[in-house]
This record gives C-alpha cells, sequence and structure tokens, in this order.
C-alpha cells in the first residue's frame, strides 16, 4: 500500500529522510545500492511514501507527521 502525501508533508519527510534514515547516504539509498549509487527512493517520491524502511523505522519518530499520513490515508491507527 502507498500512503499519498502532500507537497507540504513531502518537504517535511525528505528534511526527515536526511536528518534520521541510516540509510539515507548522500542522497543514495545504502539498501538498494549493488555496487553503484542507488537514488533514495522517498527522496524522489513527490505523491507517496514508497520506501517500507521510512514508513516502518524512521516516520513513527515524528509522531504528528505520521498520525496526520495515517489519517489521511483513512488509517486509524
Amino acid at each position: 500500500m502507498v500512503f499519498k502525501i502532500t507537497p507540504k508533508q513531502q518537504t517535511k519527510i525528505n528534511a526527515l529522510v536526511r536528518k534520521a534514515c541510516c540509510n539515507c547516504y548522500k542522497g543514495n539509498c545504502l539498501l538498494l545500492d549493488d555496487s553503484g549509487e542507488t537514488k533514495c527512493v522517498q527522496l524522489i517520491s513527490r505523491y507517496g511514501i514508497y520506501c517500507n524502511y521510512f514508513l516502518k523505522a524512521v516516520l513513527p519518530a515524528e509522531k504528528e507527521l505520521y498520525t496526520e499520513i495515517l489519517w489521511q490515508n483513512g488509517i486509524n491507527g
């Protein structure tokens, strides 16, 4: 399931990825690195959350943003 996000949320998410995601290094994703640089999927995503690691491990640390995104996507958790 892809969680839809707004442009305002995208700005916050990109800052959070750069600040808190241990797999993001210089805009590249270490998890997707297969002997070459691979752009971070979440940093290039404009309309949704496509990175499961970010969704499950990084985003919950920002409770307000996390709750806002869950609610707007119809999840009451």
